[in-house]
């Protein structure tokens, strides 16, 4: 059996996406709330107000609020063992900036956790998943501002503190290193400069994200620190969206540029959080960018004694990189490339390629030799449901067992993985273009892509899969 005793099978959400309830029980709006719908065409629009007209799918997402205590019995159903989850910062400090935390918020995620403790489902929380208040974004400009790292750290006393007896797994950001891309300002960052209009098309200035991912890395820092003391048991991890490039040639050119960009867009941040310092290629990228970061003594000091206890990250997908401009372009999450012709797409266009994630899983282990975890990877694809209710989704089993297998070859290739979670287990709202459409889960939420329907779950043939994948600990894929 290569999976090990104790292995964590689950899935993982996040509360932009899933929870709804956006402005109940004294929560405050977030930067996701202020991003309209839109498709893989269309890119959805940032808004500083709510404008007549316009959708913002994230406002009711997929109920959770209203309906955690059904979807946690689904997922005790399915046999979780973990469930990803983030807590919504504005709905503990409605504007990040109130001395005392929101009670009532509060209330709402020991409701959840003591509902996954009913369900013998440990809870993997995500500190800030692409849900910083929106009135951080208006006053500071989001992460540009050194003054977050103590709002933030003031956050993660209040949570830790609270459920420092329910919640023993916790990652202090969502795929931090989406900083690197000019398309990770406001949802990554909360930076929203004059001029942006649309999430795909931000007005960018490259000294303030870098500068902005310094202070998150400070603030990881200070919260693996602050989470120690608080609970010596916890084990907190980095989140990294994991863009697997190979060089689309065996031309040195594309060779050199593949290996630039895994540096820039994978490793820059995960060697600071693991590592605790910044790598050897970091002046280099600075200079290319014309960034001089602004650092306070002590800082480097505290990114050494923060370093992240587990390295966790997201795999949809490859890339292919290439320095000619012949080649076929193919899109991504956050980052697209030259299309590989070895490999199929989804109906997004994302590069399915399973080999990659073993490969992937080998390069983080070799380089970092700390616990891994998996913690997004599937399909986004149109699920149909038939006249009798059914929702027949043989591809997603398909993609999920050829990763599931390959994550199975890693570990016998030696890699040290504790667990994984499939990302959106029950139907969310897509981060990149607000679309219900772009569906994930074993669970099917009958909710179009304005939040038009019954809301009812239904379970897929994914669910009943998985459900077995789990019971057998990983032997049982067919």
């Amino acid at each position: 059996m290569a999976f090990p005793e104790g292995f964590l099978w689950g899935g993982a959400t996040a509360a932009n996406q899933y929870e709804g309830g956006w402005n109940e029980g004294g929560k405050g709006p977030s930067g996701a709330d202020m991003m309209t719908n839109g498709t893989h065409t269309m890119p959805r629009q940032i808004t500083r107000t709510w404008e007549d007209g316009l959708f913002y799918p994230n406002h009711k997402a997929s109920d959770f609020y209203h309906r955690h205590a059904e979807d946690i019995a689904l997922m005790g159903e399915m046999g979780f063992k973990v469930f990803r989850m983030s807590i919504n910062w504005t709905r503990i400090f409605p504007t990040g900036t109130e001395e005392e935390p929101n009670e009532e918020g509060l209330a709402f995620y020991d409701r959840v956790f003591d509902e996954l403790r009913s369900q013998g489902i440990e809870p993997l929380v995500t500190i800030s998943h692409y849900e910083l208040p929106f009135a951080l974004t208006e006053k500071y400009n989001g992460w540009a501002s050194r003054e977050l790292i103590d709002l933030y750290v003031r956050y993660c006393e209040t949570i830790f503190t609270r459920y420092k007896d329910k919640v023993k797994y916790w990652l202090t950001f969502n795929e931090i290193n989406c900083g690197t891309l000019p398309l990770g300002n406001f949802m990554g960052l909360g930076i929203l400069n004059e001029g942006t209009c649309d999430f795909a098309n931000q007005v960018d200035d490259p000294q303030l994200r870098y500068q902005a991912l310094h202070h998150m890395f400070v603030a990881s820092a200070r919260a693996v620190q602050l989470g120690h003391s608080i609970n010596p048991a916890f084990k907190i991890g980095c989140m990294i969206a994991f863009m697997t490039n190979y060089p689309y040639s065996c031309n040195p050119k594309d060779v050199i540029a593949c290996q630039e960009k895994n540096d820039e867009a994978n490793y820059y941040c995960g060697d600071v959080q693991v590592r605790g310092a910044y790598p050897h290629f970091a002046q280099s990228i600075w200079k290319k960018y014309g960034v001089e970061l602004q650092m306070m003594d002590g800082d480097l000091e505290e990114l050494k004694r923060g370093t992240v206890d587990f390295y966790s990250f997201s795999y949809y997908m490859s890339n292919a990189v290439a320095t000619g401009s012949d080649v076929e372009e193919s899109a991504g999450n956050l980052l697209g490339g030259a299309k590989n012709p070895y490999l199929k797409a989804s109906d997004w266009g994302w590069q399915i390629d399973p080999d990659g994630l073993r490969y992937t899983l080998k390069e983080l282990y070799g380089r970092y030799q700390v616990p891994l975890m998996v913690v997004e990877n599937g399909l986004g694809a149109f699920d149909a449901v038939d006249e009798d209710g059914a929702i027949h989704d043989q591809y997603r089993i398909d993609y999920l067992r050829d990763h599931i297998a390959a994550m199975e070859q890693a570990i016998e290739d030696g890699v040290d993985l504790m667990g994984y979670t499939m990302w959106g287990c029950i139907d969310l709202v897509s981060a990149s273009t607000g679309e219900m459409g772009k569906r994930y889960g074993f669970v099917y939420v009958d909710a179009d892509d304005y939040s038009q329907g019954t809301f009812d779950r239904s379970r897929k043939d994914s669910f009943y899969w998985y459900k077995k994948v789990i019971a057998s600990n990983g032997e049982d894929l067919d």
